[in-house]
């Protein structure tokens, strides 16, 4: 026969331990968001074919978008693995257009991208704005406060 003990002191701390993970885990996704919806502003501010209203559809822009690539995007670039290598790896930047268009589709008059050729430059510079401010800002600030 086995006896388990519990010791109040350790479960106390390792749940702690749990919420204190979880709570950093959240935080460092609201900071790539809040960069993210950053991005997305200052591409509306530079090309005329991609229009944010505000800073609020600018962040629900950047969710979705989040939302999207979690779910959508790896079934579109598994059907698509031809035209990507094929092309080199530049109809990716097609999949990021149609994600682009789907948040379009979702949020409407707030958040619109027009044009033809135009999405595919925009979808460029927000994959290297993201890239930027990510390695640059983001992540060094996550590890500063880390420690």
């Amino acid at each position: 026969m086995k006896v388990i003990v519990i010791d109040d002191k350790k479960s106390k701390k390792s749940s702690e331990n749990g919420i204190e993970y979880r709570l950093n885990l959240f935080l460092e996704w609201l900071i790539y968001m809040l960069g993210y919806a950053i991005v997305l502003l200052i591409t509306s501010n530079l090309f005329r074919s991609l229009y944010v209203e505000n800073f609020f559809y600018g962040f629900l822009a950047a969710v979705i978008i989040y939302v999207l690539n979690k779910t959508v995007k790896p079934f579109l670039v598994t059907i698509s693995l031809p035209l990507i290598g094929l092309s080199l790896g530049l109809f990716y930047f097609v999949i990021n257009v149609l994600i682009l268009l789907l948040v379009n589709l979702i949020l409407g008059k707030h958040f619109y991208l027009t044009g033809f050729f135009s999405p595919i430059i925009v979808s460029i510079f927000i994959s290297v704005m993201n890239m930027i401010i990510s390695n640059l800002i983001i992540k060094p600030l996550i590890e500063r406060c880390k420690r």
